[in-house]
């Protein structure tokens, strides 16, 4: 951590109620929520934009990218009602489906709509189009279980506390409502890798690679390894205007969910400073009392609250000495491991795939070319060996498909999210040559499956987890602030004992993804973090949807 300097009092003698580092998205939720609940809240940014991952930005004349997160489906319904985001611009537009590219020149669709899914699993294959009925039930009894727990707060397995003590018998209420067969299969899904869970239900290897990439994307693991299965269903609980499992784009990208959040968050009075990044967090006697910016500038808060990742929170903005031993440790143990990249290009007319029917709707939505589980599990064979994949998995979109504000008329805006791209290469840092060429692996595969698609590529933006560290500030470039496996999920995340969004520092709060229910664009872990504030200031909480409510 930077030594300790002499520092100025900011802002004269103001202390704010709260502070919150970091105007990603978990933070401008728990701004937002504290905010209306009467406190006086800042929020310090280090960038000179609002974000985080999610944001739009135009880094070549017309074109609007969506620099990190890409699609929207995860961001909670309660906390968009509770914040009024309509209101304050958001807007997100469902898609329909997708596609793989195959080898051989075929494809596999995807369909929002259940039966038309199913009659494109039939062209494959009538076996698996059955098992298609089965898989989308069990998947589906996994997010009815699952999903009211995130808008929860995990209880403490070690307490005696009676709030504790009743979220314990929720759980096993849940839990005990399910019949022998599907507790053993809860256990099992949890627990086991996608490849096997697939396995269970399909023969077609595109139809098991198409479902298998929820299972790793931002994940340091491969299509094999266990505990990829609960992955997938992560990224299956979200929904797009009550449809369960769709996904839309963010008109004008995902900086659009963080612009309204943060006109939310103004608009009650609340304060955001921008280029203010924090160098550390002020404590005296056991307790916060504020925070130093990077300038040197002094702010005093009652209590501060960390969007940032645990590692980056405890090992670089709170000194050692402040902290309990075995606190440390699991901390340093949390595994936060990079795994993906980015590259965004801006294209001056749409790109062609003869493999597509003319105007198929799955140019609409994400697009790859990994046609077997074992591509993807070489893919992550390549990780292991400190190397970018020789032969990525991309999950392409383009969403000016459905949304031309992000491009001039005509042109198209591309998202390819990468995996897999190790936080170093070889043991060594990434250069300039390894960015630009783990870039070539991707526009390669493209150009593979479009013919003349180098010849529209107008400009790209290329970010390796070395570029997603330097500026979102996500240790290692792991998107989810720390895997999502079963041992860092619920009560464990990140730290047994303190899975409830405090710290053992007094007044010291966390509220981004490497805390329960875990990353991706869904605000619950920033919401869940003010609820646990607001209880312990004894402050009313009129403006919060019940978490009992969910669904």
């Amino acid at each position: 951590m930077a030594a300790l300097r002499k520092t100025a009092r900011g802002d004269g003698l103001k202390t704010w109620d709260a502070i919150v580092i970091g105007a990603g998205h978990n933070g401008l939720v728990n701004a937002c929520y504290l905010q209306r609940a009467g406190l006086d809240v800042l929020v310090v940014e280090k960038n000179d934009w609002v974000g985080g991952a999610a944001t739009s930005r135009e880094l070549t004349p017309g074109w609007l990218y969506s620099n990190c997160s890409y699609v929207c489906s995860l961001f909670r319904p309660e906390i968009m009602r509770d914040l009024e985001l309509p209101r304050f611009g958001l807007q997100v537009i469902p898609y329909e489906g997708g596609a793989v590219l195959t080898q051989d020149g075929d494809y596999l669709a995807s369909y929002r709509d259940h039966d038309a899914h199913r009659r494109e699993f039939a062209r494959w294959s009538p076996r698996d189009a059955g098992a298609y009925e089965r898989y989308a039930r069990d998947v589906t009894r996994q997010c009815r279980f699952i999903q009211p727990l995130l808008m929860r707060t995990a209880p403490d397995p070690t307490s005696l506390k009676p709030r504790d003590l009743g979220e314990l018998l929720y759980l096993g209420k849940k839990f005990g409502g399910l019949t022998p067969a599907e507790m053993a299969l809860t256990l099992r899904f949890w627990t086991m890798s996608i490849s096997d869970f697939l396995d269970e239900y399909f023969e077609t290897p595109v139809i098991k690679a198409n479902l298998a990439l929820s299972g790793i994307i931002g994940t340091a693991l491969g299509p094999m390894s266990p505990g990829t299965a609960y992955v997938l269903l992560h990224h299956y609980m979200g929904e797009v205007d009550g449809s369960v499992g769709a996904w839309g784009y963010a008109r004008g990208g995902m900086g659009a969910v963080t612009k309204a959040l943060a006109d939310s968050f103004k608009a009650s009075g609340g304060t955001i400073r921008t280029g203010a990044g924090v160098d550390h967090v002020l404590v005296r006697g056991g307790r916060t009392t504020g925070v130093v910016l990077a300038n040197g500038e002094e702010v005093s808060g009652k209590i501060v609250i960390s969007n940032a990742d645990v590692k980056r929170t405890f090992l670089k903005l709170v000194e050692e000495n402040e902290l309990p031993e075995p606190f440390l440790r699991r901390v340093k143990n949390f595994k936060i491991r990079g795994s993906s990249g980015k590259v965004n290009i801006a294209l001056d007319s749409m790109p062609e795939f003869p493999a597509l029917p003319k105007d198929s709707p799955c140019l609409k939505g994400d697009m790859h070319f990994t046609d077997t589980v074992e591509r993807m599990e070489r893919g992550y064979d390549d990780w292991k060996e400190g190397r970018f994949s020789a032969d990525p998995f991309l999950d392409m979109v383009i969403p000016t498909t459905l949304d031309p504000t992000m491009a001039p008329a005509g042109k198209h805006f591309m998202s390819c999210f990468v995996q897999y791209a190790p936080p170093k290469i070889e043991g060594r840092d990434w250069t300039d040559a390894d960015r630009d060429a783990f870039a070539e692996t991707v526009i390669s595969q493209i150009a593979d499956y479009s013919p003349g698609f180098r010849d529209r590529i107008v400009h790209m933006e290329v970010r390796t987890p070395r570029e997603i560290e330097a500026e979102v500030g996500l240790t290692e470039g792991n998107i989810f602030q720390g895997e999502l496996t079963f041992d860092q999920l619920l009560f464990n995340r990140p730290v047994p004992g303190y899975a409830q969004y405090r710290s053992p520092v007094g007044g010291l709060y966390m509220c981004g993804s490497s805390t329960h229910p875990g990353g991706g664009v869904m605000g619950a872990p920033g919401r869940n973090a003010a609820a646990e504030i607001l209880r312990d200031l004894k402050r009313p909480n009129r403006q919060m949807s019940d978490a009992h409510d969910v669904i």
